[in-house]
């Protein structure tokens, strides 16, 4: 087992020995394998029939009927699908395209990092919620749309938080070692730099997990999210609304769903970030106690 493993082991160890963390994730891996074995669970989220429409929630129905007669829970399991495959198309996204920005940017300095940070800090000028409208409205309202739209938010962050964590490493001794012996610049970007600062970056995946789900469920709320019939967490909301008197459950159950998902992804990023913390004060202390 190589030394990262071994971390990684560690620090997962350390994160299910944290309460709320753990019973976060355990949420987390419940709903995701829900949404990827969805299709071998006994629901049909497309099967209408009006004369059950907005029923109750039953042994039969858990989460109740929509107003077409549609199964509810089953929606909002294939919904997860959707949430969470827009979050980690997303993700995937952003930190293709933030990460790689941030080394070159802290890596060179000058004219590239100049360049490269005005391009960032324009980008979060921009509202995200009507970036991604407005990038919808011109690739078409689809899920692939959605997570292109979703991802490009959010590689500010990967790409000023990477940046960070190179000029902090740039100057390190280890760094200035590789560069002495020959190491070529894409070496210590990629196999020096860039494997010291998985920590921060790690976090702002689980981060940008939430704000992506979040996001998209606003999209479809605002009717620009996936396209019907694809079942959305956002999408049901919007639908739920209209029936809030007569049927609550229709929106409410849903929405709670939807809210315990980002609070399971913030709960989870909150934990990492007290972790890491702890242990980069840790390592400090050692190295002042060594010297």
């Amino acid at each position: 087992m190589s030394a990262a493993s071994s971390r990684i082991g560690t620090f997962i160890r350390a994160l299910w020995r944290h309460k709320g963390a753990a019973a976060a994730l355990a949420f987390l891996i419940f709903v995701s394998l829900m949404a990827v074995f969805v299709d071998l669970l006994p629901f049909d989220p497309f099967r209408q029939r009006l004369v059950d429409a907005l029923k109750g929630p039953s042994s039969t129905n858990w989460f109740g009927t929509d107003e077409v007669g549609r199964d509810i829970f089953a929606r909002v399991v294939y919904g997860a699908r959707t949430s969470l495959t827009t979050a980690a198309g997303a993700v995937v996204i952003a930190a293709a395209v933030g990460v790689p920005m941030g080394l070159v940017s802290g890596f060179f300095g000058g004219w590239r990092d100049a360049t490269l940070m005005r391009l960032v800090d324009v980008m979060m000028t921009l509202p995200a919620i009507l970036f991604a409208m407005a990038l919808i409205a011109i690739l078409g309202r689809s899920q692939v749309a959605a997570i292109i739209a979703v991802g490009i938010t959010g590689i500010p962050s990967f790409a000023r938080i990477t940046r960070a964590q190179t000029l902090t490493l740039r100057s390190r001794d280890f760094v200035v070692a590789v560069e002495a012996f020959g190491g070529s610049a894409r070496y210590n970007m990629f196999r020096t730099i860039l494997p010291n600062s998985w920590s921060p970056i790690l976090v702002q995946v689980v981060v940008l997990c939430s704000v992506a789900i979040l996001l998209e469920a606003a999209l479809a709320f605002l009717g620009v999210g996936v396209a019907p019939p694809t079942p959305s967490w956002g999408e049901m909301l919007r639908s739920g609304k209209s029936y809030l008197h007569e049927a609550p459950y229709y929106a409410v159950l849903p929405g709670l769903i939807l809210t315990l998902t980002i609070l399971s992804f913030d709960a989870i990023g909150r934990a990492m970030a007290d972790l890491l913390g702890e242990r980069y004060e840790l390592r400090k202390a050692g190295s002042e106690g060594a010297a």
